[in-house]
């Protein structure tokens, strides 16, 4: 993958979510919340491998401007399975910086690229 951050991390990420997907069908028979979980967390990086290949800067900035979208959304079913008790307050934690780690790197790199675009 490269020296990539952003698709390292959210890699490494949607990898975390699948293994929470797994833990809180198994352990919590929990169905509902982590779904929506799952699908919101891992289609951050599959969003940052599609921008690779966007077609125009503006086509790049769209395609991760969506990761942020599910990047926010993911943050939301974190925090609702953290206040709901699936999720202990260490397991969150280590989620949620995660997550805000990806969503500030996801706003410098738009940014960046909007200005660069400018020029």
């Amino acid at each position: 993958m490269g020296d990539n951050i952003i698709k390292l991390k959210s890699f490494a990420f949607a990898l975390r979510i699948v293994k929470l997907y797994q833990f809180l069908c198994v352990e919590k028979k929990e169905f509902v919340l982590s779904k929506q979980l799952l699908r919101s967390g891992t289609a951050i990086g599959a969003l940052v491998r599609e921008s690779e290949h966007a077609e125009s800067k503006p086509d790049f900035i769209h395609k991760l401007a969506i990761a942020q979208k599910e990047a926010n959304e993911s943050d939301y079913w974190l925090e609702l399975l953290f206040q709901s008790e699936y999720l202990n307050e260490s397991q969150f934690h280590s989620l949620n910086s995660d997550i805000v780690e990806i969503n500030k790197l996801l706003a410098s790199i738009i940014i960046t690229t909007k200005k660069n675009l400018k020029k």
